[in-house]
């Protein structure tokens, strides 16, 4: 997983692959191909859970998503609103997603201690997600 990302450039310039119009025209379909063409830092929470859902550009959005978690955690901790559909998103990727990235994972369980009163849809998730994760992270 890339730590620095370059937030100016697309996931179409990162990956070096610009994909065909899509065959599809679901709204899902035509989204994530926009979406992969904008700079990643221009990306609001609920574009790059939609793009993680997909398993669309992970090296470079993880990170990102991790980080965005990462910096509202204490927020959501003193009683703030958190973004429970990107935690989701993140927290559901396939194990082995995270036993390629160990770092971030153990960042993200590091953000997931400190949060609180989880809603009852992400709280079974993000113990899965722990429960998945080898013992030295």
């Amino acid at each position: 997983m890339s730590e620095l990302v370059d937030r100016s450039r697309s996931l179409e310039e990162l990956e070096g692959q610009r994909w065909p119009d899509p065959s599809e025209d679901t709204p899902m379909v035509k989204n994530v191909h926009e979406l992969r063409r904008r700079p990643i830092g221009e990306l609001q929470p609920h574009e790059l859970a939609r793009l993680i859902g997909q398993d669309v550009g992970l090296p470079w959005l993880l990170p990102v998503a991790v980080g965005i978690l990462r910096d509202g955690a204490p927020r959501q901790a003193a009683g703030g609103w958190y973004d429970d559909d990107l935690l989701s998103a993140v927290v559901t990727r396939r194990p082995e997603v995270w036993a390629c990235a160990p770092e971030l994972a153990r960042e993200l369980k590091e953000t997931v201690a400190v949060l609180v009163d989880l809603s009852r849809y992400v709280k079974p998730e993000v113990d899965e997600f722990l429960a998945s994760l080898p013992a030295d992270i």
